[in-house]
């Protein structure tokens, strides 16, 4: 890919990822360096490129296999509230999909983790990172459910699709002083912030929202 598909022209231009972060920062979102970060990665390279005049619509977007990519709110408000006080560290994201998130995330930390069952999605997700020249994301194929244990503990886990209930070996995984951030449920859902304490993991409930739901096994 070019360097100007990789810059984008006319609904794919600067200006127009440019209204992105506005329209982020009108919606509440603080956290300059999170904005900074959306604003580095070009998400119409990550979404399919029928829909790419629409990557910077506050939207989410199909994928294919039944997944989605995020809408750019909900990436900012889940990574701004895992670094509220604090810097990332170590990180793993549960559900990588086409990569866009885990490109956000590093360039907020050195160290990120991203796992995907689904063959096919991760394939993009890799092919997409060498479009933008992002090296730095260590792409698993794996049950996300599962974590990766062979790479924890983890300071912040953030996970892309919603769980029945949470799924113990992340909580495992957690590092002390560790955040995790997941959607949870099975109809309605919403955020839990999960911290990790000495004697006990503290749970706080947050936004409602809308994700794909959490599968186990591969694909």
């Amino acid at each position: 890919m070019n360097q100007r598909a990789v810059s984008g022209i006319g609904m794919t231009s600067q200006r127009t990822r440019t209204r992105m972060i506005d329209r982020l920062r009108e919606q509440g979102i603080r956290d300059e360096r999170v904005l900074a970060a959306i604003a580095a990665v070009p998400r119409h390279v990550f979404v399919e490129e029928a829909l790419a005049s629409r990557a910077y619509e506050d939207t989410a977007l199909p994928l294919g296999f039944s997944q989605t990519i995020s809408q750019p709110f909900i990436v900012a408000r889940m990574i701004e509230v895992l670094r509220e006080g604090r810097e990332l560290g170590k990180t793993l994201e549960v559900g990588a999909g086409c990569g866009y998130q885990a490109a956000v995330l590093a360039q907020l930390t050195d160290e990120v983790y991203a796992v995907e069952r689904i063959e096919p999605l991760l394939a993009k997700a890799k092919a997409n990172m060498r479009k933008i020249q992002q090296f730095k994301v260590r792409l698993k194929y794996a049950d996300g459910q599962l974590g990766l244990p062979e790479a924890a503990p983890f300071d912040t886990i953030i996970v892309a699709a919603a769980a029945a209930a949470i799924p113990q070996a992340l909580l495992q995984q957690l590092a002390l002083g560790g955040r995790m951030l997941l959607p949870l449920g099975a109809g309605d859902q919403y955020l839990v912030l999960i911290e990790r304490r000495a004697d006990a993991y503290v749970e706080t409930r947050l936004d409602g929202v809308r994700f794909v739901p959490l599968l186990s096994g591969l694909e």
